[in-house]
């Protein structure tokens, strides 16, 4: 909003500094400040309102150290989260912009959800929360959402210049082709993009012919793993907001540099237009989280609930898939990986050895991984600071799929 009415005040009265509001790198600026601001000002209110209407985390004795310490403690903190998203996207993005509009969509879609769930939680006083059938039509609700935008959208592009005479494409001519294809990147590859349509076609013909068919599951797939993902590494103070803040600060530069075509012909990438603009919107996510975590860093003070962990784990699956770099996701969500595979393995595990010896056996003491190391003893401020240098060592490779290839 703020962005049209200083663009309207510099073209029709030429005010001073008015035209800042053109650039993206201030807007983005601004975005980080405002949600930071947002964060810490309204979550110390909203955890005081929360202490009011005695809205407290219901804990279940697990054995782990402090833990029962934490009843009692405000959930539903992830509002905190979605308002200092929202705000600042909504007052300094172009909201004409597909990109925009599809990341506003999902954060109020799966912050419904989560929402919902909380509310059931706490209010109707039903440890379940929200059935997982329901969490799942819901995020299958959005992946099709999502899907159908990135696959039918005509604003949806990849860019190619035409080049000539060994002159890089921006420099050799403006003359360019945009193309509506379902393109995206092969990581560490040198000739690093896969279109779906060929991958299918080279698996099957059958399959070429449905690709559009099999590329939207694929996409629900994407967000309904991602979102579980961040929802299970939602388990001690810090965690998943610190996680998620290195994730997102990560996407902050492949937006820049898929949605430049100077930075995006230097490095060989798909040069995606309009895609810059999500800059703004990764920047108000990142100061969200940061300024989160002023409440949520141990010894918490309030709880993001599913409210925050199902809409920040969908928003970076959202971003991936947009940015055309989904087959990242394994590297730079390294973290959610191994905490959903920690899980997965727990309980397979547990469930065979059931059905062959005549009891479950465990391969960790305890899952998702980041309990097992507090059944080792591990304080969780340590886990913590060592999931995020883990988690920012996988960003940081993540970056080097840049030049590495």
């Amino acid at each position: 909003m703020l962005y049209y009415l200083f663009n309207y005040l510099d073209q029709h009265f030429d005010l001073f500094g008015a035209g800042v509001f053109r650039y993206i790198s201030f807007r983005a600026g601004l975005a980080a400040l405002i949600s930071l601001l947002i964060a810490m000002i309204f979550g110390g209110r909203l955890i005081k309102m929360l202490h009011r209407k005695q809205v407290g985390e219901s804990i279940r004795d697990l054995g782990l150290a402090g833990q029962l310490e934490k009843r009692g403690t405000p959930t539903m903190g992830g509002l905190i989260i979605l308002l200092a998203i929202l705000v600042p996207t909504l007052l300094l993005a172009r909201l004409d912009n597909v990109y925009i509009l599809l990341m506003i969509v999902s954060t109020i879609w799966l912050g419904a959800i989560g929402f919902l769930d909380d509310y059931i939680k706490v209010f109707k006083k039903n440890k379940e929360g929200l059935a997982g059938r329901f969490k799942v039509l819901g995020q299958i609700g959005l992946g099709l959402i999502v899907g159908l935008t990135l696959f039918f959208s005509d604003d949806v592009v990849v860019r190619q210049y035409v080049t000539a005479n060994g002159l890089s494409a921006v420099e050799a001519s403006s003359v360019y082709t945009d193309v509506r294809q379902m393109i995206t990147t092969i990581p560490f590859a040198k000739n690093n993009e896969l279109d779906y349509h060929n991958f299918f076609s080279f698996a099957s013909p059958v399959l070429g012919s449905y690709a559009r068919f099999l590329y939207i599951p694929l996409v629900i797939i994407i967000i309904t793993a991602v979102s579980n993902g961040a929802n299970i590494t939602d388990g001690i103070d810090g965690l998943a907001a610190g996680t998620s803040a290195i994730i997102a600060t990560t996407l902050i530069v492949f937006a820049w540099v898929s949605g430049n075509a100077i930075f995006a012909d230097y490095l060989n990438i798909m040069f995606i237009p309009n895609t810059g603009e999500l800059v703004i919107f990764c920047t108000a996510f990142v100061g969200a989280c940061v300024g989160f975590l002023w409440y949520n860093s141990y010894p918490a003070q309030v709880f993001m609930g599913d409210t925050g962990s199902l809409s920040i784990g969908g928003i970076i699956a959202v971003l991936a898939l947009i940015l055309r770099k989904e087959l990242l996701i394994p590297v730079l969500c390294g973290i959610f990986l191994i905490e959903n595979l920690s899980v997965m393995l727990q309980v397979g595990y547990f469930k065979y050895t059931k059905k062959k010896y005549g009891e479950g056996r465990r391969i960790f003491k305890m899952s998702p991984l980041h309990h097992h190391y507090q059944k080792l003893g591990y304080h969780e401020a340590k886990i913590v600071s060592r999931f995020w240098t883990v988690g920012i060592m996988l960003a940081i490779l993540t970056l080097a799929t840049l030049k590495l290839r």
